[in-house]
Order: C-alpha cells, then structure tokens, then sequence
C-alpha cells in the first residue's frame, strides 16, 4: 500500500502515525511546538521518529482527568482529530531527556489505533480532509482590529507584556497560529481552535475567547501554556 499523495510536493504523509496525547497542548500547522520529552515510551517514539518521516502526531485525551492518573491514564480516550508535526529540531542532554521542536504539518482524523509499539500509540490517518492544511493559509477574513484590541485587554488582565509593534505587522497565519498555541485555553477550547474550518473560522474564534477571557477571571484550567514540559 503506498503513501498518500501530497499536493504540496512535499514527502508524502504516512499511512501509520505515531501519536503524543497531551492535554491542552496545541499544534496548529505551521506552528512551532517545543517539548521536553523524558517518559521512556516516548523517547522510544522520538527514536523511531527520527529513524523514519520525523512525523508525530500532537492530540488531546478527550477525558482529560485520566491522562495523568487514575484507571486508563496510560491509554485515555482521544478526540478524533489531531495535528501531525515534522521534528525540525532536537537536541539530547546529559540526562537522557530529548528536547525537540515540532513544526506542524496537517491536521488529520483517527480512522484506526493501532496496537501499541514499544510502549507508545499509533494510529491510521485520514489526511484527506486537510489537504489544504499544506499550504500556507493567506490573506483571512480577520478583524485584526477587534483581535489586537482582546489581546491587549487579555494581556493587561494578566499583567504580561508584548511587542506590539510586531504584532501589529505580523502576517495575519502567523499571528492567529502563535496566539492560539501560546494562550492557556481550556482544552476544550483549544480543540474547537484545532478543528476550526479555516484560518478565517479560527481568527473569529480566537478573537472570542481573548474577549470573553480578558472580562472573566483565570478558571484555573491554565496548564502553563504550550512547551511540554512533561512526558
């Protein structure tokens, strides 16, 4: 059986995917994930990644109070859509943690998990409905306006500073993907990001939660932002 063909001209995406879950942790494609890995099931995977495509996929437990403990924290249920990310960069360090950066690739939905692998998940993608993930989103219907205006209100509630200026002229993918992956939304919110149409969907989408965050307080769902420091 042979890979799916990519429109981009890029290698082809894999029919089996390894698979990171990772509670509110979001990987947008495009987007620069860096994470901390230490669990030895997962270092087996970035092993075994980077033997082959460099492909991992980031996705969230949709029952995320057994990712950590409790009966089935090892293998909990999964939402069915997740972003497979390329490692661009890696690093090893004297304690035999790897620290890697994903770059994201495509979204994609779980048609099959399969068995685990040295300890770690892996399941068949459908890539299909994402085609369009593979290439760089453009000009969107974004009120940048309205966005910078939550954004400011978000940052001052939580007392933290920006580069407005370079906020100001970022392109407008690049904006909406690095807020949307830095901001510590819920996790459900996060996945709603996640599977927004497009870039206009997810700049309208984004634009809400900043709003609606910057007039109520923190809910304490905050889980430190993206960065991986676990696994």
């Amino acid at each position: 059986m042979s890979d799916q063909p990519n429109p981009s001209g890029r290698a082809a995406l894999p029919e089996v995917l390894p698979i990171f879950p990772l509670t509110g942790v979001l990987l947008l494609p495009r987007g620069r994930l860096p994470l901390n890995i230490f669990e030895p099931r997962y270092l087996a995977m970035i092993r075994d990644a980077l033997g082959g495509e460099r492909l991992i996929g980031m996705i969230q437990p949709s029952e995320p109070q057994r990712d950590n403990l409790g009966q089935g924290a090892l293998n909990p249920p999964l939402y069915p859509i997740g972003c497979a990310g390329r490692i661009t960069q890696f690093a090893e360090t004297d304690d035999n943690r790897f620290l890697i950066t994903l770059t994201g690739i495509s979204r994609f939905r779980i048609v099959e998990e399969l068995p685990l692998l040295s300890g770690y998940r892996r399941v068949i993608p459908d890539w299909q409905p994402f085609a369009h993930d593979l290439a760089a989103a453009g000009d969107a219907d974004l009120d940048r306006a309205r966005l910078i205006r939550g954004l400011k209100g978000y940052f001052a509630q939580r007392r933290l500073s920006a580069d407005w200026k370079a906020i100001d002229k970022a392109p407008s993918e690049y904006l909406v993907t690095s807020i949307a992956m830095a901001c510590p939304f819920a996790p459900s919110e996060k996945q709603a990001l996640l599977e927004a149409a497009d870039l206009g969907e997810r700049a309208r989408l984004l634009t809400t939660l900043v709003e609606m965050a910057a007039i109520e307080p923190s809910s304490g769902e905050d889980n430190g932002g993206v960065g991986g420091t676990r696994h």
